[in-house]
């Protein structure tokens, strides 16, 4: 579900290339801070829009990666009002992932409780594994996945912790297609917002074939004196590239999304490489890997490792600079999108069976779109006269 933000038009009308440099910059020398030393990070001169370049950070939730790259030192001319906007960003993002954490300790004390079979998604404690800090993009949701057999007994867990379906999430659409409902518990000073998930990928990009697999593949990690458990390594790759792929679909902005590909890429040897590449095969999400990983390399510099040297034939229609925004600004109108059932194609491996197959699961799902989440309609007045 595209949601077009209203920065958007301003960004369009202001085309931003040099905040989109700008921004590609302060990525590059957050991921590669020894380099960015040495040339000051190939930035642009700091003739830019603070409210752009804020835009641009917050659309792709890396605000904080700009702060911390800055904070090297490489660039002694940041303007004072983009540094104060980047700390605020960074201020409300621990507030936000620290009410997050203690939401996700809560409910896991509820889902073991009730027995329930469940792994955490993304999240605080994913940035802590991939970057060291809890705080690097903002939560304002607990996202986790069950087993499509355990989606009903999940929900009913959360309900005896005052959790409630929101209302748009009730609908056939979202449990059947999206295979996801939002529930919120509101005690009356603040709301806490569970995605509770039984699919992995919205129709219109391949699915995992096995997500029972998530769960027999994932670890637990210390929090607070409590043990969590997180998907496993390979597959918050895999989930990272799932994201990307959404986005693409959706033609939002994922900057941080390609982040999350890169900094969960880097930490592979190339026996692991190859493991991913063989796991993300049996998932049926080879290409769907490789999207996130040529992203990751058009936006943060190639790594010539095997994970990019496969990733270079992946929508290779689409040049590097045109992929580029459509990563970081797909608000722009000079960008020439592929038709979504091309990168559907692509996707599925160029298999035509399994083309069909999902081409037929959007058709569907668009159907029951269309039927079900249907805007209300009023109904009429009658006259007395």
């Amino acid at each position: 579900m595209a949601v077009q933000d209203a920065s958007y038009d301003r960004l369009r009308a202001s085309g931003c290339a040099d905040e989109v440099a700008y921004v590609q910059a302060c990525l590059r020398l957050f991921f590669n801070p020894a380099a960015g030393a040495a040339d000051h990070g190939g930035m642009p001169a700091p003739a830019i829009s603070v409210a752009d370049v804020a835009d641009i950070a917050r659309l792709n939730k890396v605000a904080v990666f700009l702060l911390k790259a800055l904070s090297h030192g490489a660039i002694a001319a940041t303007p004072a009002e983009l540094l104060a906007w980047l700390d605020g960003y960074r201020r409300r993002t621990m507030s936000m992932n620290a009410a997050c954490i203690g939401d996700s300790i809560a409910i896991h004390r509820v889902l073991r409780d009730r027995q329930v079979d469940f792994v955490f998604l993304k999240g605080p404690l994913q940035q802590q594994l991939l970057y060291g800090d809890h705080f690097m993009k903002p939560s304002g949701d607990v996202d986790i996945l069950v087993s499509p057999s355990g989606f009903f007994a999940a929900r009913e867990a959360l309900r005896s912790a005052g959790y409630e379906v929101a209302g748009k999430s009730r609908s056939v659409w979202w449990v059947r297609f999206l295979g996801e409902q939002h529930m919120v518990r509101d005690d009356g000073v603040r709301a806490a917002t569970v995605d509770l998930h039984h699919r992995l990928q919205q129709p219109g990009s391949p699915s995992p074939r096995d997500i029972d697999g998530f769960l027999r593949r994932k670890r637990e990690i210390e929090i607070a004196g409590t043990a969590m458990p997180l998907i496993s390594a390979p597959d918050m790759l895999l989930l990272s590239c799932i994201s990307v792929a959404k986005a693409f679909f959706n033609r939002e902005p994922c900057a941080g999304y390609v982040c999350d590909v890169r900094a969960a890429s880097s930490r592979l040897s190339e026996t692991e490489q190859q493991m991913v590449l063989d796991h993300a095969a049996e998932q049926g999400l080879a290409d769907t890997l490789l999207l996130g990983l040529r992203a990751a390399d058009v936006l943060l510099g190639g790594t010539a490792t095997l994970l990019s040297d496969r990733a270079t034939r992946i929508l290779a229609r689409i040049d590097n600079a045109d992929l580029f925004h459509m990563v970081i600004a797909p608000w722009l109108s000079s960008l020439r999108w592929p038709q979504r059932r091309t990168v559907l194609w692509e996707l599925c491996g160029r298999e035509p069976v399994r083309y069909l197959a999902e081409a037929g699961w959007a058709a569907s799902a668009d159907l029951s779109r269309r039927i079900f989440e249907r805007p209300a309609v009023a109904a009429p007045v009658r006259s007395n006269g």
